[in-house]
């Protein structure tokens, strides 16, 4: 199996339950904590931009609604993302791709980025995305990681970016699933905790593919996954586990 130079533990959404969701206030405090690796979602803005914005309406984390595919970029990028989760974080905005690539590489993490188009956005996020992303030098970028739950966002960007490797991210392990994984050259299958079983994730790694488990934020869980070989877990609480996992 080829070298895999990602951590055991990688923060969720940047800064996992500690900070505002996929904000750059979240990469901040994974950073402090020690985190080498955080995952973030990213979805296109009307005006094609990428940002970093788990669902498709502002209504969850934000002090306003409406739909992200069909607000401009500027908007989304003045949009205030930190109070509703705590008032020390207010006047944290939205963040575009390239800014958080920018503070990954200076805060030293890696990032698992997860393609998360909007509906019927599909083909032009992964697209959007991987150019971007081919754009940069090797020196501009992070160490990445590409995922999604799309096919067809994932078949995109790697037609734009085909050195970057790449993860299916599904539910729950099967043979589709697998299959899937191989047919888009995946180096990793990220499945879900619940319902995972040690047979599931050793059948994967016969495969050759690396297993990353999501949301993970029990220790006793964890350590339950390492030994059963996974190579990581997403967490919402990097703070119980790094430095406890082995």
């Amino acid at each position: 199996m080829p070298h895999w130079p990602w951590p055991d533990v990688i923060a969720h959404r940047c800064g996992g339950a500690l900070a505002p969701e996929n904000t750059l206030a979240g990469l901040a405090v994974a950073a402090r904590l020690g985190c080498a690796a955080v995952e973030f979602d990213v979805m296109l803005s009307q005006d094609g931009v990428p940002v970093l914005i788990h669902d498709e309406t502002l209504d969850r984390c934000a002090m306003s609604s409406g739909h992200v595919a069909g607000i401009s970029a500027e908007r989304l990028m003045a949009t205030d993302v930190g109070a509703r989760f705590h008032p020390a974080f207010a006047g944290e905005t939205i963040p575009s791709l390239e800014a958080a690539l920018q503070h990954c590489r200076r805060l030293g993490l890696a990032a698992n980025l997860e393609i998360k188009p909007a509906a019927g956005f599909e083909v032009e996020t992964g697209r959007v995305v991987g150019r971007l992303l081919g754009s940069l030098g090797r020196d501009e970028r992070p160490a990445l990681l590409l995922s999604s739950f799309s096919d067809r966002a994932l078949e995109a960007a790697a037609r734009e970016a085909a050195e970057l490797p790449r993860g299916w991210l599904t539910g729950a392990f099967d043979a589709d699933a697998l299959n899937t994984a191989l047919r888009l050259g995946c180096a990793s299958l990220h499945l879900a905790l619940d319902g995972l079983d040690v047979a599931q994730v050793a059948a994967a790694r016969a495969a050759g593919l690396r297993v990353l488990v999501y949301t993970v934020n029990s220790l006793a869980d964890a350590r339950r996954l390492i030994g059963w070989c996974a190579s990581g877990v997403f967490t919402d609480r990097p703070d119980r586990l790094l430095d406890a996992i082995h």
